[in-house]
């Protein structure tokens, strides 16, 4: 059953069920209740689940046109969703007039569809032409808070990153096909000889392009020109967009590494101004959505099992380079099913919610 009240927009939360609605609906019953009714919906074979929202169970109804029935102007509307599920279904909410926040890659290149993190530019969110606003990829979400920061206060010129993923960005399969691997190589001496590892797990490596367990896998997503990835070429996309820097030049590798939850990145950002790692301390150590844990004398920097269940970005081992004063070395993590996901899709809504109190 659908839990009703009297006042509040009414949230509908499409792909409830995944790895990244879990999260959300536990964020709902912990953050400022905002809403009137909240609809959970999946696809048919999750529909007649029973999930509990705000210690309310809460009905799961199959995706149709007649799941968005009573939605209107002031609703809201978060896809948790693929992307060709996105597309197809996001244009039947909004010509109810409601707002559709999008977390796929369906709308992320639309120039008429705003690209959001709150921390960094939320004021976008107030501009949407579709009626739809679009999450990015949870590798941009997990640096572009402290990422912000610095560019406020320097002005990035360039920007190298390398992403070392967690399982779970690929949703369940992942974390599945990661657990599978790890139970057939564990108590052995695998990992010492060529094809060891390969032929314990066998052809069936999950959704990674080789296996995860003892190894590292340096490709994500599918090929484009010239060797980059289409998860690599995204990220960069998206750091353009939510800084507003069009042409800044950005190089991406993604890794995929035997981490359950919490992406990681280093990052070599570049700036207009020279750079005091002290100062930038100070930068970060005040940036919203961001925690610095910057100690290495006392063996302190933050790693994904530490950040997995948190909100906030952890950023650490900040330094300047050696040989460039405008540059800045640091490593940054997150839990990419929340603050790479459900949070920045929550604090969306809860914006644009504010715009109809």
């Amino acid at each position: 059953m659908t839990r009703t009240r009297s006042s509040g927009p009414a949230l509908a939360v499409v792909g409830a069920t995944g790895a990244v609605g879990s999260v959300l609906l536990q964020m709902l019953s912990l953050r400022a209740d905002v809403w009137g009714d909240i609809r959970l919906i999946a696809s048919a074979r999750s529909a007649g689940r029973m999930l509990t929202v705000r210690a309310q169970e809460s009905e799961v109804i199959a995706l149709t046109e007649d799941a968005f029935d009573g939605l209107g102007p002031g609703d809201i509307a978060l896809f948790l969703t693929p992307a060709d599920i996105s597309a197809r279904w996001a244009p039947v909410v909004t010509a109810r007039g409601s707002v559709v926040i999008d977390l796929s890659a369906a709308f992320r290149e639309d120039p008429e569809v705003p690209l959001v993190v709150p921390e960094v530019n939320g004021h976008a969110a107030r501009i949407r032409p579709r009626g739809i606003v679009a999450g990015p990829d949870c590798v941009t979400a997990t640096m572009i808070a402290a990422l912000g920061a610095l560019h406020s206060e320097y002005s990035l010129r360039d920007l190298v990153v390398s992403s070392y993923q967690a399982a779970s960005a690929v949703g369940r399969a992942g974390s599945e096909a990661l657990r599978r691997q790890q139970s057939l190589v564990a108590g052995t001496s695998l990992g010492e000889q060529p094809g060891d590892v390969r032929r314990a797990v066998g052809e069936d490596t999950g959704p990674f392009a080789a296996p995860l367990a003892l190894n590292v896998v340096p490709w994500s997503g599918e090929l484009c020109a010239d060797g980059w990835s289409s998860h690599e070429l995204a990220v960069r996309g998206e750091t353009r967009r939510i800084l507003e820097l069009e042409r800044l030049p950005v190089s991406v590798t993604c890794v995929q590494v035997p981490v359950l939850i919490g992406h990681s990145l280093t990052v070599r950002a570049r700036f207009e101004r020279e750079v005091e790692a002290p100062h930038a301390r100070e930068i970060l150590e005040a940036a919203p959505g961001v925690v610095l844990v910057d100690d290495p004398a006392a063996g302190e920097f933050p790693t994904p099992v530490d950040a997995a269940g948190t909100d906030p970005a952890w950023v650490g081992r900040v330094r300047a380079s050696l040989d460039d004063p405008y540059a800045l070395e640091f490593f940054v993590c997150a839990d990419n099913l929340r603050k790479g996901a459900a949070l920045n899709a929550t604090q969306i809504a809860e914006l644009i919610a504010g715009e109809f109190a």
